[in-house]
């Protein structure tokens, strides 16, 4: 039996990252063909002005992925993989030293080569299903560990997503999640809903609904990833282009029920809310 106590830190080489305070994750897709945002930043300079834009704006994390899981996505070749991302961690680590970096890929390999070249933090949207050394991997490497839930690949995942209680489904996942975690030596983990990872747009408003649930039977920390997606503009009737304010609305009601961080495209406007959000609680 695994004894589930509530985590609100998590070490970062030796540092403790408080995430009672909520923290936001700037994302930067170093890849062609991400939902919102692909081929944007897959030149080194464009990407350095994201990332100096995005911690500017008060960005936490910034969360360097070089594979697209947006609904449709083929797979991306693990040597490619690295061959996106490594250089932007090198060039991370040396022009904004003091950033804390997370690796978005479901591949040991590339998390492996990520850490040693500077990530503080593995970002994992299968929690290891989809590479069987991952968390053994991770264990070794001794940094945090994100765990999102999904239901089949990127390529397949929304064709028809079926759950009889899809809350009770996500947290008996993470549970035996958690537990695989710790017998493989990972102490900091966080867990991630996974909003759109083979779920229907009822799906992701009831996870989001019932976030503090989630949180409470799991006793670990939650992200919480909504950021322009189409749980938002299937409702509205938009383009990702336009769904930074409906973002907005969802990162409040992802605070208010328990998120320790949102992962965002829009650091400025993710930040206010936190801001706001933290005014509200302390009146």
């Amino acid at each position: 039996m695994v004894k589930l106590v509530q985590q609100d830190t998590i070490n970062i080489r030796g540092t403790l990252l408080d995430l009672s305070s909520p923290k936001v994750m700037g994302i930067l897709n170093i890849t062609t063909d991400s939902f919102y945002d692909g081929g944007a930043y897959t030149d080194l300079g464009h990407a350095e002005k994201q990332v100096a834009k995005m911690l500017q704006d008060g960005a936490d994390i910034i969360d360097v992925g070089g594979a697209s899981s947006r609904p449709g996505a083929e797979s991306v070749d693990g040597h490619m993989e690295r061959d996106r991302v490594l250089p932007v961690i090198e060039m991370i680590c040396q022009k904004f030293p003091d950033t804390v970096i997370s690796i978005d890929t479901n591949n040991a390999q590339t998390a492996h080569a990520a850490v040693k070249q500077g990530a503080h933090i593995v970002n994992d949207i299968s929690a290891g299903d989809d590479d069987a050394d991952m968390l053994a991997t991770v264990g070794a490497l001794k940094v945090p560990y994100i765990a999102m839930h999904k239901q089949g690949s990127p390529k397949t995942m929304q064709v028809n997503p079926k759950y009889k209680d899809v809350v009770t489904e996500v947290v008996d996942y993470f549970l035996a999640k958690i537990k695989a975690c710790k017998q493989h030596g990972i102490v900091d983990l966080i867990l991630d809903p996974g909003f759109g990872f083979g779920k229907t747009v009822d799906h992701n408003y009831a996870l989001l609904k019932h976030l503090n649930s989630i949180k409470e039977l799991t006793h670990q920390p939650i992200l919480v990833g909504v950021s322009r997606k189409s749980m938002i503009n299937k409702v509205l009737g938009i383009k990702p282009d336009d769904a930074l304010n409906g973002s907005t609305v969802l990162h409040a009601w992802a605070l208010q029920n328990g998120a320790n961080i949102l992962r965002v495209h829009d650091v400025l406007e993710a930040k206010q809310a936190v801001t706001l959000f933290q005014t509200y609680q302390r009146a």
